[in-house]
């Protein structure tokens, strides 16, 4: 675990630095393996597009990350919408290989909810909700492509953020609750995840992202923290369903293990185990499966997991009983094209730390 530890720790020392701060978590069956935080939850005060270089913050003004810092997770927010979904499911209110369309009349008839879930409903990757504030606008945007999917006939994996803004759509029309409601009563509060929301947070705690102006960004908004840096979840409210929710490392490491443990955490339960395989199970729901972009050698028997835009990702490998949070700001001072193979280093070495793991068990 020293090389995994270490690898994160040089994560915002390189040159360029992947991230201005990060935290890692990693565990194995009821065992944290690793935990630790470094560089900065908050450094610049802008980005000089001219210089192209971050403008620092008074030294004494900058804030170090901690283990406990909230980072806003993007894409890893598509997770809890899945889990709602399937939820839902479970209980019998929702089937998911009924067409989108008994739920969302704009819908191309043949698309189904698990498609959704799975991107392959040939829906656009995204649509310019942020240029139209207004909701009927918004809406109008959506239902044009979901009449006529521009990627084509569906079937094929296309990744996509409207699929999930779609099933916030169809969930918030089934039960008559918005998401926000759903994910706390039905995952964050039963687990006792309470750094866990959608925006807007006081900033104190919370890991800055971007400087976010045009032309490298679609919106003017300055400096974000505690506002959700998505800037589509941003024009639609703050909770969405591909992006908006914020959370901590050790939050995550509590989902990442009631998934582990078939959809219970002490005495909570809120998934059985064939809906947890439902999610986890090739292809996945809502989960990405064998990934080794950024799974590294955790890929290969069915780990699942995610990554967010923000740079955050996480990772839980059934087979091993292992999962891996990293959660780090590589959007602070402004977005970039960092990839992702730290991530995947980061998975590797807790393969390879798991692969020499003692008789019992134990990392």
């Amino acid at each position: 675990m020293d090389r995994l530890v270490s690898g994160v720790r040089a994560l915002p020392e390189g040159r360029p630095p992947w991230c201005a701060g990060a935290v890692v978590l990693a565990g194995r069956g009821p065992v944290v393996a690793a935990e630790a935080a470094a560089g900065w939850a908050v450094r610049y005060r802008g980005y000089d597009p001219e210089r192209d270089r971050g403008l620092d913050l008074p030294r004494d003004l900058w804030e170090p990350m901690r283990v406990g810092t909230v980072f806003d997770l993007a894409s890893l927010s598509k997770l809890f919408t899945a889990i709602a979904a399937v939820q839902q499911a479970e209980r019998g209110r929702l089937a998911l290989d009924a067409p989108v369309a008994a739920h969302l009349p704009a819908f191309a008839p043949g698309i189904t909810v698990r498609d959704l879930l799975r991107h392959t409903s040939g829906l656009a990757p995204e649509l310019p909700f942020h240029d139209h504030r207004g909701r009927a606008d918004q809406l109008a945007l959506l239902w044009a492509e979901a009449a006529a999917p521009s990627g084509g006939p569906y079937g094929a994996h296309r990744y996509s953020d409207l699929n999930l803004i779609a099933l916030q759509l169809l969930l918030e029309r089934l039960t008559g609750r918005p998401l926000d409601a759903l994910v706390r009563d039905g995952i964050t509060g039963p687990l006792g995840l309470t750094s866990t929301c959608y925006g807007p947070l006081a900033p104190q705690g919370v890991a800055a992202t971007e400087d976010q102006w045009r032309p490298w960004a679609k919106a003017d908004r300055g400096l974000l923290r505690g506002e959700v840096h998505d800037e589509n979840a941003w024009a639609l409210g703050g909770v969405a369903g591909h992006a908006g929710v914020f959370s901590t490392a050790q939050d995550l490491a509590v989902l990442c293990r009631t998934l582990l443990n078939g959809g219970a955490y002490g005495t909570a339960r809120i998934l059985g185990p064939a809906a947890v395989a439902a999610l986890l199970d090739p292809p996945g729901l809502g989960f990405a499966v064998d990934q080794p972009y950024f799974m590294g050698e955790l890929a290969g028997r069915g780990a699942a997991g995610h990554t967010g835009f923000t740079g955050t990702s996480l990772v839980l490998d059934r087979a091993t009983d292992t999962f891996l949070v990293l959660l780090a700001n590589t959007v602070h001072p402004r977005r970039r094209s960092g990839g992702s193979a730290p991530r995947a280093a980061a998975a590797s070495h807790l393969a390879r730390a798991v692969a020499h793991a003692d008789p019992l068990g134990r990392p």
